[in-house]
């Protein structure tokens, strides 16, 4: 099954908005720069206003704000904000308990995706919005 791309196309609506500042963008605008389709970015931006991240500005040169400032925004709660499913799935049928390996392995396996999840959140708790922001504006200077 592939991987979701929410998380990626989120921080990357995100990034766009803290970039222009206080320009509002169109999904229009924010769906060519990600290249999808503006209904996949308002899907998304439904979930970053539903967060407390994004603020719409109505009428003629209306569209989408951050709400909050870059600095504020950990890519922790952008992940939380956007992404469904688990990070790491297990079987979908469950094991064999008449096998030595299948009677074991998720108890086993368990324990390691659990650790592994927990690094990866703590990862994007030190990282916020601003800081990736930066570091897009950088290689756009350079």
């Amino acid at each position: 099954m592939p991987a979701s791309t929410r998380f990626a196309v989120a921080v990357h609506v995100l990034v766009m908005l803290a970039h222009y500042r206080d320009r509002p963008l169109t999904s229009e605008r924010l769906a060519e720069s990600a290249n999808t389709n503006p209904a996949v970015i308002r899907r998304l931006l439904g979930s970053l206003a539903d967060a407390g991240f994004t603020r719409s500005q109505l009428g003629v040169g209306g569209g989408t704000m951050l709400a909050r400032p870059p600095e504020e925004i950990t890519l922790r709660e952008v992940y939380q904000a956007v992404e469904r499913s688990e990070l790491i799935a297990t079987h979908r049928c469950g094991t064999s308990e008449s096998c030595p390996v299948g009677a074991h392995i998720l108890p086993v396996l368990h324990g390691v995706i659990c650790r592994a999840e927990r690094a990866f959140v703590e990862e994007l708790d030190r990282v916020t919005l601003a800081d990736i922001t930066e570091e897009v504006e950088a290689a756009a200077a350079s």
